[in-house]
């Protein structure tokens, strides 16, 4: 399973979990920093990727359009980039689960 993680997270996320997630990427690791939500959207569903965002928007899209890509919805509000390693980390079963459910298109993490 592979993340997708939106501008709005840390590209450090990709390391840091690469022992659970191998083949994650940044959007600014693409050149896709300044890119707008349906550009990453698309990238994400044609590549295999599950985006993973702080950003409403993609939660709002995910309702919309359904899958695929799914969406993980970080809601944890102001915090650091470990916070949300370690949520990620206690959540990987179920985001793994997540990933292979076809009724889901997304998920929401929260303390």
């Amino acid at each position: 399973m592979k993340l997708l993680f939106d501008q709005n997270l840390s590209s450090s996320l990709v390391r840091r979990l690469a022992d659970l997630f191998p083949g994650s990427v940044h959007v600014g690791g693409l050149g896709l920093a300044e890119a707008d939500d349906d550009t990453v959207w698309r990238y994400a569903r044609d590549n295999g990727y599950v985006i993973a965002s702080k950003d409403s928007d993609f939660q709002q899209r995910s309702v919309l359009l359904g899958s695929p890509p799914k969406v993980i919805w970080i809601r944890i509000g102001n915090c650091t980039t470990s916070e949300i390693e370690q949520l990620v980390r206690r959540h990987s079963v179920s985001i793994h689960t997540f990933e292979q459910d076809e009724s889901q298109s997304m998920l929401v993490l929260s303390r």
